[in-house]
C-alpha cells in the first residue's frame, strides 16, 4: 500500500507519463475493484454514478454521502490512488470549501475536485473572483500538511450552456495561479480546442471523454495528461441492466447472459474467487 504520505505525490506523478492516464470512474466498492483489477493505475468517483446507485440525480448527493463513498472506494482499492468529484464542495463561500477538503484528506484519498458550477439549485456559474478565491481556500488545505490531495480546479462553462472559451483559459489561468495541480474544463470535444486550452496553461489537463471525441492517441498527440469518462461507465452498466429487463419483459429470452457471463467471469478475476 502506499503510505498516506506518499499517495499524492504518487497519483501526481502519474499525470506524467508518456502517455494520458486513463481515470475511469467507479460507482461503489466492487466496480473500484474490478477496474483495479484491469490494470487502471488510479480510479476516480464520479458525482453522478453514485447518485444513480441512489436513486438520485446528479447534484442529490450530500458532503457526508461523497466522502462516505470516497472512503469505501480507498479502502477497495488501498494499493490504487483514488480521487473524488466533490462537485463545488459543497459550499459557495471559500472557508466551507477547505473544510471540504481537509475532510477529503481525512477520507484517505489522493485527489479531488473543485468545480466553479454552483450546484443545481442556483444553476449558475460562480464569478470569476469567487471562483478563484474557492481554489486558492482548496489549493491552501490541500497542500498544506503532510498529508496532501492532487487539487483539480475544474471551469464548467462548456457542460452548463455557456460556450465562451476565452472566459474557461481565463478561468482555468487564474486556477493555475491559484494553486491547483490539475485543470480540467469538461464538455471541450475537438482537438483544436482542446490544443487551445493546453497551450495556454502550465498545468496537467484532463478532459472528460464523450461520444465521437477523438481517440484517445488523438487526445495523447494533442498533449492531454488525464482522461476520465465521468459517469459512462455508470450508465454503461445501467442501461445493460435496462435492456436486461426490457428483453425479460418483452421477449421473454436470455441473450442478457452473454453479457452476465462476461461480468460474472470478471468479478470472479477480480475478487480472488
Amino acid at each position: 500500500m502506499t503510505a498516506p504520505p506518499e499517495r499524492a505525490a504518487h497519483f501526481l506523478q502519474l499525470h506524467a507519463g508518456p502517455q494520458p492516464l486513463l481515470i475511469p470512474n467507479p460507482w461503489d466498492a466492487g466496480s473500484a475493484r474490478l477496474l483495479a483489477s484491469v490494470g487502471f493505475e488510479a480510479l476516480a468517483t464520479t458525482s453522478s454514478g453514485f447518485a444513480a446507485t441512489l436513486g438520485r440525480l446528479d447534484g442529490g448527493v450530500t458532503r457526508d454521502e461523497a466522502l462516505g463513498h470516497a472512503a469505501v472506494l480507498v479502502a477497495a482499492v488501498p494499493d490504487t490512488p483514488v480521487s473524488a468529484d466533490l462537485e463545488n464542495c459543497f459550499a459557495d463561500d471559500p472557508a466551507g470549501v477547505a473544510e471540504t477538503v481537509r475532510l477529503a484528506i481525512d477520507a484517505g484519498l489522493a485527489g479531488c475536485s473543485v468545480e466553479d458550477y454552483s450546484g443545481p439549485e442556483s444553476d449558475s456559474i460562480y464569478d470569476a473572483g469567487l471562483a478563484a478565491e474557492r481554489v486558492t481556500a482548496a489549493a491552501e488545505a490541500a497542500h498544506a500538511g503532510p498529508r496532501k490531495l492532487v487539487l483539480t480546479a475544474r471551469a464548467e462553462n462548456h457542460v452548463h450552456g455557456r460556450d465562451d472559451l476565452d472566459d474557461t483559459i481565463a478561468r482555468l489561468q487564474s486556477y493555475q495561479e491559484a494553486g491547483a495541480d490539475v485543470l480540467f474544463a469538461p464538455g471541450l470535444r475537438d482537438l483544436e480546442t482542446i490544443r487551445t486550452v493546453i497551450s495556454s496553461v502550465d498545468r496537467p489537463v484532463n478532459v472528460l471523454v464523450l461520444p465521437g471525441m477523438p481517440s484517445v492517441s488523438e487526445l495523447a498527440e494533442a498533449g492531454v495528461s488525464r482522461i476520465s469518462v465521468g459517469g459512462g461507465f455508470a450508465f454503461a452498466a445501467f442501461g445493460a441492466a435496462a435492456a436486461a429487463g426490457r428483453e425479460l419483459l418483452e421477449q421473454g429470452t436470455y441473450d442478457f447472459w452473454d453479457t452476465a457471463t462476461q461480468g460474472a467471469k470478471a468479478t470472479r478475476e477480480a475478487f480472488g474467487g
